[in-house]
């Protein structure tokens, strides 16, 4: 009951009673709520019959139910307004309730307590700020004032504890994502600079491979045989085909020359060796059956 949110909170003086019907001590009855006496059971001259709540004193609670009217003349002026029941109000003062009498042994008769109404009961009676007994038109307004602070609900802690639990939490995320990206990142990073090392190795061994090729070519040949890709051009082969083609022609004709003819020699034409000849090999009647003097 002490855990519910009061609906109504207050200071009031209060006494104790305990009628159980006995008629010791000024007993009036039983309880007019229809519950035999009992501990926990409190009487008011005005709320109604079956509210619920608890009184705290000297930082102790005492939870209770209304259920008997009381007291009658002390509540006048709004003096006494709460009847607590003879054994909790022992317990409350520290002291020893007498079963035979009736009373609490030793202390005060009096307290002030702090009450919280956590429930209004169904029975007779009226709600709000309680009246002096068959007085419902003097309200004792003093009686109530606000819930303090710490008897209200925490549920404007417990929201704000939850957002900023939501926002760390949201935190915590858009952090974990950020690392994850630069992770991503520094990964992709590493990735680009491997594929861009492995073609540029590549293209620095074929070209350093195609320069060597072209030098080797050029060293060897004297002229430009070879292409950018180290194979041998158009030119180059028709070259390479020219060039025995005219030494073996150069060199049969030399050979196969008549004697007086070699060296230059010249005849009384001064023709050398583009001269007429009787001889059926030389070059010069070759050139000469070329030119149709074959005779």
């Amino acid at each position: 009951m002490s855990n519910d949110t009061p609906i109504q909170y207050g200071e009031v003086t209060a006494t104790y009673f305990w009628d159980d019907g006995s008629g010791i001590n000024g007993d009036t009855g039983a309880p007019a709520g229809g519950e035999p006496m009992q501990k926990g059971l409190f009487s008011s001259p005005s709320w109604p019959l079956g509210t619920e709540g608890y009184i705290e004193y000297e930082g102790e609670q005492h939870e209770f139910f209304i259920g008997d009217r009381g007291p009658g003349e002390p509540s006048n002026d709004c003096d006494v307004l709460l009847d607590i029941d003879g054994k909790t109000f022992a317990d409350m003062m520290g002291e020893e309730w007498n079963e035979d009498s009736l009373v609490v042994n030793g202390g005060n008769g009096h307290a002030e307590v702090e009450y919280f109404i956590t429930k209004w009961g169904d029975g007779d009676g009226d709600e709000g700020a309680p009246h002096p007994f068959q007085q419902p038109d003097n309200k004792c307004e003093d009686a109530v004032a606000p819930v303090p602070e710490e008897h209200l609900p925490q549920e404007e802690e417990d929201e704000e504890e939850a957002e900023e639990e939501q926002a760390e939490e949201e935190q915590a995320k858009e952090e974990e994502s950020e690392d994850s990206s630069e992770k991503q990142d520094e990964q992709e990073a590493e990735e680009e600079e491997q594929q861009d090392a492995a073609p540029a190795t590549s293209e620095d061994e074929g070209q350093d491979d195609g320069v060597t090729a072209e030098t080797a070519a050029n060293d060897l040949s004297g002229f430009g045989l070879m292409n950018a890709e180290g194979a041998p051009s158009a030119t180059g082969l028709l070259v390479l085909a020219i060039i025995p083609a005219i030494l073996i022609a150069l060199a049969f004709a030399w050979i196969r020359r008549p004697a007086g003819a070699h060296a230059g020699a010249t005849d009384d034409s001064g023709k050398g060796l583009m001269a007429e000849s009787d001889g059926r090999h030389g070059i010069a009647s070759f050139i000469d059956r070329l030119r149709g003097n074959d005779k």
